[in-house]
């Protein structure tokens, strides 16, 4: 989106979410420790060459050691140096984006101009607030340009910043040194590497401290871009692990800016919603302060409808608790514009109060068939679930077993995607923690469609770990097709890699099919995407013993569900028989909780 011609709407939402300069603070300081151990090693490694050339090594040998010793000693300065101005550069870009949001106005003020507008413009029967409707208007231009002069001083200050950094290439004048096997480049500290300059192993790209990147300038491991600070993200400068996007601070988001787990949406602070700006936990929609709200714009929690303030409300612009209708201060109203005390539940066949839905147990939901708290969806057992069918707390997601998901048909918690197991996995059909790519059994793995079973891969089909490649069996390899370690090759003619895999592209250990990875894994059709042990007869299954069709999780049978045991067809929890239920042991279809 171009700030140009955004709406202040836009521009002030966006520079007031998500986790402000905290990221780039942190970057800093994550920047300027590995500038402080860059310079201790190469003082270090300065002074115990220097002795040892003085003492125990004589001779020709000892002479070409020294002259390989000697240039690295200088690279590891030169690194450190490197560090410090990418540490200052961050620090700069952190006072560019608080100059920014100084200047920019804050997102109640352009709602309440916007608020005043419409009702200006309702009450302007006989034309007499034209002149209140045009000095509006004015004050919400000058927001635009405003908000508008910000971004361009932010967005110019920040590429101006970007332009100083020197690159991190091979010093001139010096022999290419990598410090073991199977690289590609130069001055690699690792194994398997495919770029230069990495510190680790398996990596392709260029300035990774970390092993398994497919990308640059990374702290971690597994990460599919650049900058990321964490494991197994795919995106750029990423604080934390399993997120897809770019700047997010947590686990398992979905989007960008978002300052939580689980997020489906920009700039959210808290976990599991699913949409922009939201201070909480499970809101489906945007701008919320609370949890579970269906809606925007709600200050309160289980609110379904927009601009509500309180709890349990259903419908919009209400102040108070447990009200059914538009426009009403009070508790337990129901209709429009309504003033007082009603019932303790506006809604029928309910126990307990402050509930605005029907046959709800608990208090303050808006939605139907709850059983708990400020619930706006329908079906849930817990509190501050925004979706349908929850059996946990904070799912804007349905069907979830758990908590903190934004996403639906998962087992855990901070899910972003959809049909995982585990926690913090921002797309699909993943069983693990912290994966931003799909079909994975493992940790960290971040490719999009990446069908890996290990960790910290960010290539796809691959049997092990911090492979970069593609369909590697083995450990540090950024090549593909590879098995054993550390190899930045592709062998010409090889379609499996591993040990009595029947088909294509295969890795691992007597699979047969197509595309998986894993360990006696076999797949009905090609295309396989089966990832895990031991999983049979269709496609898509990641995990454990799974026989059906795209099953995540461990010995479930039937298509679609998460979890351990499940049959029937798209279940979270355990041991459910029937369809589209959360939670565990259920016989019947659509339940939460346990044992219906």
């Amino acid at each position: 989106m171009n700030f140009l011609v955004s709406p202040p709407e836009v521009n002030s939402l966006r520079i007031f979410s998500g986790a402000g300069s905290a990221p780039m603070l942190g970057a800093s300081a994550a920047w300027d420790g590995l500038a402080a151990e860059l310079a201790s090693a190469a003082e270090s490694f300065a002074s115990v060459t220097s002795v040892l050339a003085g003492q125990a090594w004589q001779g020709p040998a000892a002479t070409a050691m020294t002259a390989v010793a000697a240039p690295y000693a200088q690279w590891l300065s030169a690194a450190a140096t490197r560090a410090s101005e990418a540490s200052g550069q961050a620090m700069a870009v952190a006072d560019l984006f608080e100059a920014a949001r100084a200047g920019t106005i804050h997102p109640a003020v352009v709602a309440a101009n916007r608020k005043a507008l419409v009702q200006l413009v309702m009450s302007n029967l006989f034309g007499q607030n034209a002149p209140a409707i045009a000095a509006a208007e004015s004050s919400y231009e000058q927001m635009w340009i405003q908000d508008v002069t910000a971004m361009v001083g932010y967005h110019s200050g920040a590429s101006a910043a970007a332009a100083e950094l020197t690159p991190w290439q091979s010093l001139g004048g010096l022999a290419d040194l990598n410090t073991s096997i199977g690289n590609s480049g130069a001055w690699n500290l690792g194994v398997g590497n495919t770029g230069d300059n990495n510190l680790g192993s398996g990596n392709t790209g260029k300035a990774n401290v970390g092993s398994g990147n497919y990308g640059n300038a990374n702290l971690g491991s597994g990460n599919g871009g650049n900058t990321n600070l964490g494991s197994g993200n795919t995106g750029n400068a990423n604080l934390g692990s399993g997120n897809w996007g770019n700047t997010n601070f947590g686990n398992g988001n979905y989007g960008n800016l978002n300052l939580g787990g689980g997020n489906q949406g920009n700039g959210n602070l808290g976990p599991g919603n699913v949409g922009d700006g939201n201070r909480g936990g499970g809101n489906i929609g945007s701008t919320n302060v609370g949890s579970g709200s269906l809606g925007s714009f709600n200050l309160g929690s289980g609110n379904a409808g927009d601009s509500n303030v309180g709890f349990g409300n259903k419908g919009s612009f209400n102040f108070g608790f447990g009200n059914n209708g538009n426009n009403d201060v009070g508790f337990g109203l129901t209709g429009d514009n309504q003033v007082g005390i009603g019932a303790l539940n506006a809604g029928i066949g309910n126990l307990g109060f402050g509930n605005s839905g029907n046959n709800n147990i608990g208090f303050f939901n808006s939605g139907d068939n709850n059983v708990g708290f400020f619930n706006s969806g329908n079906g849930n057992w817990g509190f501050g679930n925004a979706g349908t069918t929850n059996t946990g707390f904070w799912n804007a997601g349905s069907v979830n077993t758990g908590f903190g998901n934004g996403g639906s048909t998962n087992f855990g918690f901070d899910n972003a995607g959809i049909a995982n197991v585990g926690a913090g996995n921002a797309t699909y059909n993943s069983v693990g923690f912290g994966n931003a790519g799909s079909g994975n059994t493992g940790f960290f793995n971040s490719a999009q469609y990446g069908t890996n079973t290990g960790a910290f891969n960010s290539g796809y089909w691959n049997t092990g770990l911090f492979s970069s490649g593609n369909t590697n069996t083995g450990l540090f390899n950024s090549g593909s097709l590879n098995t054993g370690f550390a190899s930045s090759e592709t062998p010409v003619g090889v379609t499996n890699s591993g040990f009595g895999n029947v088909g294509s592209n295969l890795s691992g250990f007597y699979n047969t099919g197509s595309d998986s990875s894993g360990f006696q894994n076999s797949t009905a059709d090609a295309f396989g995407y089966t990832s895990g042990w031991g999983n049979s007869d269709g496609r898509g299954n990641v995990g454990f013993h799974n026989t059906g069709f795209a099953l995540s999780g461990f010995g479930n049978t039937g298509s679609y569900n998460a979890g351990i045991n499940n049959s029937g067809s798209s279940n979270s929890g355990l041991a459910n028989a029937g369809n589209t239920s959360s939670g565990g042991g259920h016989r019947g279809d659509d339940q939460s909780g346990f044992f219906n």
